[in-house]
């Protein structure tokens, strides 16, 4: 590293320092070094690699474990590091609660020390309280300004009193799985289960609420943290084991003065706690401090959290709306100000509109066995795949569901970039290469290349304008459907960029590939010439209406991996020729057996009645002449809601339903605010 480097970590160059270059360009995935340090040291372990769009190599991630000479008990676990100075920071111990006040703008970080331990929240206005009035949180005041008819497991955006003050909103949270307004256990579910005298959280909160003018209770409507809650199918109240992990947490903001008691609940008679009751810890933050608003995510069981993010045009994307939603670990926006979604959608059609899909995962596969390893995962023959071509397929398992789908460009006779909706998809491809031996590098690039969309009639002369390309490659006016050119914004020496000519609309369209670092001045360059062409900037309302119109598929509504890519309506993404694609014997029987009841055929009405009721959406069957790139970009967008409302979050190969971002707290209900 340079020094400069050094010094932007904290860090000091020491001359006497010695380096070693442990891995290579021949290291193969998961190789591994160990090192014992025989004195105390600052180790510094870089991964060097450039900007993908300036044609270098691609870093890809070391993982690095310390263990310490001395492991520490259990008992002991270590937590996260604050994220800033807190004014408060205290330990309650298992089977205990603790109240404590909060100013107005401070942020409450609840910890959970060694994983899967619920605590209970309550929250009170403290100048109510001084007024002689108890108003703490209320849950129908709070579900019916969120819209919901009835409570439900997980977490609002925002939380109310009686008199529909806000008390706090949602910060943060890194699990997803909560509970709302439940009742704290209390004495009285222990009795019924046969344990009378068994400590529990409504009594615990009763002594630590005594000095202040609050009614003890016996039971306490509160908020539990990492409590596993969900209706079954006769909507019975069920719970499980916690998701939580050691030092996850939710962080919350006080819209006022407040009152409030935290609890590590006490039960150990159920999987409430997973049968071990733990330590709780709470740190407040003062209100100077700035925390992203943010959902965590995990790729697999066992991969680490990743809090969203902002895409590299979210400088001015920013500037035009406060709704964002939550899509997959990154802030995108829902609709734009002083438009809404119908005036893009029209913009869309009648001229252009300019829309963020950096959420797309990307891959770079890489090595001898690249085009091997892309033909064993997809359903198309990629061997007939030229240079500078893109194809749209399928990937799915050995049953024939589809696990994604998506879109390869193929770079080079070894290169290929893997597009898809989900971060599953990556593992996936590994995981293949590893199996059968394959020598093919999967190296993940989204951080690497953000992109636009610029869609509709005049996309093509607007950016004819501002695209580059040395003779080697097609200009932007005779780049066909599915290809793509590697170019720059305004002449030779200009921002690299690759441009392909695919989308998500229906329309003329291209997308638009560049490095994170240049996102702003590829807005800019975008919108100088096609704002004067009447572009609006398009927001994730206006494109479900696009893609449905369109018949383009989408994840969760038209395929999950329970569905074959026949069933989803992109059944033309099947190649059954020579090649043995994994799911390609399932699928050919598929194709010459289509399901039916024992002893008949089913017509195609049939069909269609049947996958309405096991909840399968089809697109429309008739192929469009126009425009067509069926990549289902932004999970569940038709499922955004109004701001503030609930929105449960389930694990499944890091998939989340949506969450709705805001830029600053606002007591209304109608404000724009986090939902988890």
């Amino acid at each position: 590293m340079l020094s400069g480097e050094l010094d932007a970590v904290g860090l000091r160059e020491d001359r006497g320092a010695g380096s070693v270059m442990v891995f290579g360009p021949q290291s193969s995935p998961g190789e591994q070094i160990e090192l014992v340090a025989d004195r105390d040291a600052v180790l510094t372990v870089a991964a060097p690699g450039g900007r993908l769009v300036d044609g270098e190599a691609p870093a890809t991630e070391l993982l690095v474990e310390v263990r310490r000479a001395t492991p520490r008990p259990r008992a002991e676990a270590e937590l996260p590091a604050p994220l800033a100075e807190p004014r408060l920071d205290f330990r309650i111990d298992a089977a205990t609660a603790q109240s404590y006040e909060v100013r107005a703008g401070e942020y409450i970080q609840i910890l959970d020390v060694r994983g899967r331990q619920c605590s209970d929240f309550l929250a009170f206005h403290r100048h109510k309280l001084e007024d002689g009035v108890e108003r703490g949180l209320d849950s129908t005041v709070t579900r019916t300004l969120m819209g919901n008819a009835y409570p439900t497991p997980g977490l609002y955006g925002k939380f109310y009193d009686l008199e529909m003050d806000p008390l706090v909103e949602v910060v943060r949270d890194t699990v997803g799985r909560h509970d709302t307004f439940a009742l704290a256990c209390q004495a009285k579910y222990y009795e019924d289960m046969g344990y009378p005298g068994h400590i529990n959280c409504t009594d615990n909160f009763n002594g630590a609420l005594r000095d202040y003018p609050i009614a003890p209770r016996k039971g306490w409507a509160a908020l539990n943290f990492f409590y596993n809650t969900e209706f079954d199918s006769n909507h019975q109240l069920v719970f499980d084991e916690p998701w939580s992990r050691p030092g996850d947490y939710v962080m919350l903001r006080a819209h006022t003065d407040l009152v409030c008691a935290s609890s590590a609940c006490p039960d150990d008679i159920d999987p409430s706690n997973a049968w071990e009751v733990t330590d709780v810890h709470v740190r407040v933050y003062p209100p100077d401090n700035r925390f992203s608003v943010a959902i965590a995510h995990r790729v697999t069981a066992d991969a680490p959290a990743v809090l969203t993010r902002e895409t590299a045009f979210a400088p001015r994307t920013s500037e035009l709306t406060k709704s964002f939603v939550e899509y997959r670990g990154y802030w995108l926006p829902h609709c734009f100000n002083n438009e809404g979604g119908i005036a893009e959608y029209w913009a869309c059609r009648e001229r252009l509109a300019l829309m963020d899909l950096s959420p797309l995962r990307k891959w770079e596969v890489l090595g001898p066995d690249a085009e091997q390893l892309i033909q064993r995962v997809i359903t198309r023959d990629v061997r007939k795949l030229a240079v500078g071509q893109v194809v749209y397929t399928a990937l799915c398992n050995e049953t024939g569901g589809m696990i994604d789908d998506a879109t390869v460009f193929r770079l080079g006779q070894d290169n290929f970039r893997f597009v898809g909706g989900d971060e599953y998809d990556g593992v996936w491809l590994r995981e293949v290469a590893d199996r059968e031996g394959l020598r093919a590098w999967v190296k993940p690039t989204t951080d690497q290349l953000h992109n636009l969309a610029l869609q509709g009639p005049l996309s093509r002369e607007a950016l004819a304008e501002i695209v580059w390309t040395p003779a080697t490659q097609p200009s932007l006016a005779e780049l066909k459907w599915f290809r793509f050119l590697v170019g720059r914004i305004g002449s030779y020496d200009g921002i690299p960029v690759i441009v392909s000519r695919t989308g998500y609309t229906g329309e003329l369209g291209y997308e638009i590939w560049c490095h994170p670092s240049d996102g702003p001045a590829v807005w800019d360059a975008i919108m100088a010439v096609a704002g004067p062409r009447g572009c609006l900037p398009l927001g994730l309302e206006a494109l479900d209406i696009l893609r449905i119109e369109s018949g383009l598929i989408f994840a969760g509504y038209e395929f999950d991996d329970q569905v074959d890519p026949f069933e989803a309506g992109i059944g033309f993404t099947v190649v059954l020729g020579d090649e043995d694609f994994i799911g390609r014997e399932a699928l050919a029987e598929r194709k010459e057996q289509p399901a039916a009841p024992p002893g008949r055929a089913r017509t195609a009405g049939q069909r269609a009645l049947g996958a309405r009721r096991r909840g399968v959406r089809r697109a429309p069957a008739r192929r469009r002449r126009h425009e067509r790139h069926p990549q289902p970009a932004l999970e569940e967008v038709d499922r955004a809601v109004p701001d503030g409302r609930p929105v449960r979050r389930h694990r499944h190969r890091g998939r989340g339903r949506q969450a709705r971002r805001s830029a600053e707290a606002d007591p209304g209900a109608g404000g724009a605010h986090s939902v988890l």
